[in-house]
């Protein structure tokens, strides 16, 4: 297919724009310093563009099967975290006018302002409250695509992310704002980034979970 990720150059669009490669994929990798991105291939594109603008997304989007966002916007304890509502605002908006209608994006555990009430003690007393900011912002971006509904949507919610390579672990998925634990099966709270970019491109080959949120870790 023909993949337009934003976010290339983050952690985990790495892992995403490698294997998108390694499987045959088109890439065409948006960013703001191309020079961080140290991949090279023949099926790479790596362009420069203003993420919060459709008119400088439009074109690297024209002729695209599908969009992938990996982008990631830091916790801010002064000010409200705007960039994850803002950014795919703009890629709506470029989506539209080039008339391309998928986008897989992500968000994740706990967007949901209620959903960590049944975490583990230091994730609900301590961390949660850290990443508040970056959480509220990821809900509202996931409030925002729910009211699209000339797209085809994907938000896959992944836990806290270790920067592993992809393993061949199954996938465990839950409808909801974090995967809860199963009979038999121990639910990791931690996933590896390339454990999320093969989710994310599994989704490709698929109709599940098309404008809905998923949930995600391995086993």
């Amino acid at each position: 297919m023909k993949i337009t990720v934003l976010g290339a150059t983050g952690q985990t669009g790495q892992y995403l724009v490698n294997q998108a490669l390694q499987q045959g994929h088109t890439v065409t990798a948006v960013v703001r310093n191309p020079a961080k991105l140290t991949v090279h291939h023949d099926n790479l594109k790596v362009v420069t563009a203003d993420i919060f603008s459709p008119d400088s997304l439009k074109p690297h989007f024209k002729g695209q099967d599908v969009i992938m966002s990996c982008l990631g916007f830091p916790a801010s304890v002064f000010s409200a975290v705007t960039g994850y509502t803002q950014s795919m605002a703009a890629m709506v908006s470029a989506m539209r006018e080039a008339r391309v209608n998928r986008i897989i994006t992500m968000t994740s555990w706990y967007t949901e302002p209620n959903s960590g009430s049944q975490s583990p003690f230091l994730i609900r007393f301590l961390l949660l409250p850290m990443i508040r900011s970056v959480l509220s912002n990821m809900y509202e971006m996931e409030q925002l695509l729910q009211k699209t509904d000339d797209v085809n949507w994907t938000v896959v919610r992944p836990p806290g992310l270790k920067n592993n390579e992809a393993t061949a672990q199954e996938f465990l998925t839950h409808g909801g704002y974090f995967v809860p634990p199963s009979s038999g099966d121990s639910v990791s709270g931690s996933v590896g980034r390339g454990d999320v970019a093969r989710f994310m491109l599994s989704l490709l080959n698929s109709n599940a979970w098309v404008k809905q949120g998923v949930a995600m870790t391995t086993k």
